[in-house]
């Protein structure tokens, strides 16, 4: 009798359970499991360039769709999307004109608003997108013609808030008050006015000329005369990084700030003035740095694997690594990589070992590709179609 009594118990204790333990639960070895790392795609300029320019409005919408599904598809949860490259915007702003990445002429009426549509469409995928600036650029080239009367480039032209560098382009000068001032006021247009996920900087920092901020320098020396010039530069753009920082978090500290800097740590401090190495050692700075590891496992100046845990080994602090890697290399020789330079041609699976590597690193959150047309573009290598085959299969 006692022994049927706790059959009878258990068949019951069985039902209960069927019937009120959600069923997910009892699914949970065959159900996918959470993407927890970030797995961005960078948009860039070029990409907005290639794609959209010359096409209709509708024409425009259905590509920018085809683009967010291809990237989700794939894998990718994260867009970073370049609004901003030339002091110019691809939304509708009271501060900088319309950009030539979307229209012919920069200054001309943009055919929608391309940044809040992306947005939108994003955010329907369960995509992140962060909002990529390059502070201080004007222009890939030297010639003044192409700048807009409404851009606020125009008027500081022949003053010493802009310079004009041979062979590079032309720039604001990061030390000018007045440029600090505009930037800014530019993320706090974006911030207020798009529901974005991220502020997003790259390696654009510091232009390599002297004579950029040689009047602001001089006055600092008046100040104090054994200040160097690279810790001038240094505390410019760490003044600039904080007071982004603290813009966004005053507003809504969901917005997450990162920035994509040189993969080489010493090229940031030493030539682009960008203290990553305060960044990642303090709060207060930044969510996430996202270095460029743009190597492979067999360059011989900065191999992937040593550099990529020489990041790692940098942070201190809080803030989150997402090292960007250079899809773009695939199939090509590096002729900065020395004895390593025919990697990318011999290996075709190159990005998915640095993502299973990277993961293994303490402070990894995710990784990101450089660049969108690099992996999704129409005129991949064999090399490149294999690599991509490879990093989709890690993702799965």
């Amino acid at each position: 009798m006692r022994r049927e009594y706790y059959l009878i118990l258990i068949i019951f204790l069985l039902v209960i359970i069927y019937i009120f333990v959600p069923k997910d639960t009892l699914k949970e070895e065959n159900s996918p499991k959470e993407i927890l790392e970030k797995r961005a795609v960078f948009i860039s300029y070029i990409e907005l360039g290639n794609n959209l320019r010359g096409k209709s409005a509708t024409d425009m919408k259905n590509t920018i769709d085809s683009m967010l599904d291809t990237a989700k598809n794939f894998g990718f949860n994260m867009i970073i999307l370049q609004v901003r490259s030339f002091s110019d915007a691809i939304y509708k702003s009271s501060i900088f004109p319309s950009s030539r990445s979307i229209v012919n002429v920069e200054g001309d009426k943009l055919p929608f608003d391309i940044l809040k549509y992306f947005i939108k469409k994003a955010h329907q995928k369960k995509l992140e997108l962060h909002a990529w600036i390059n502070p201080y650029r004007v222009s890939n080239n030297t010639d003044t013609s192409i700048i807009s009367k409404e851009n606020p480039a125009y008027k500081l032209l022949n003053t010493s808030s802009i310079q004009i560098i041979d062979s590079k382009g032309i720039y604001y000068n990061p030390a000018s008050s007045e440029v600090k001032s505009l930037i800014i006021k530019g993320i706090d247009e974006i911030i207020r006015n798009y529901d974005v996920d991220g502020i997003h900087f790259d390696d654009y920092f510091y232009p390599a000329s002297f004579t950029i901020d040689e009047r602001e320098y001089k006055k600092a020396l008046d100040q104090d005369k054994s200040l160097t010039l690279q810790e001038f530069r240094l505390s410019i753009v760490t003044s600039f990084i904080k007071e982004t920082y603290d813009l966004i978090k005053t507003y809504d500290k969901s917005i997450l700030f990162g920035i994509s800097p040189d993969g080489n740590i010493d090229n940031n401090y030493n030539s682009n003035y960008v203290d990553t190495r305060l960044f990642c050692t303090k709060k207060g700075y930044l969510d996430y740095i996202m270095p460029q590891v743009y190597y492979g496992f067999l360059n011989g100046s900065k191999p992937f694997e040593e550099t990529v845990k020489s990041w790692n080994d940098l942070i201190t602090n809080d803030i989150e690594l997402i090292p960007a890697l250079a899809f773009y290399k695939t199939g090509t020789i590096d002729n900065y990589a020395k004895e390593g330079a025919n990697e990318w041609v011999e290996y075709n699976n190159i990005i998915a070992r640095e993502v299973m590597l990277s993961r293994n690193l303490s402070n990894y959150k995710g990784f990101a590709i450089f660049r969108y047309d690099s992996i999704f573009g129409s005129d991949l290598t064999s090399t490149s179609f294999l690599e991509k085959e490879n990093l989709k299969n890690i993702l799965s």
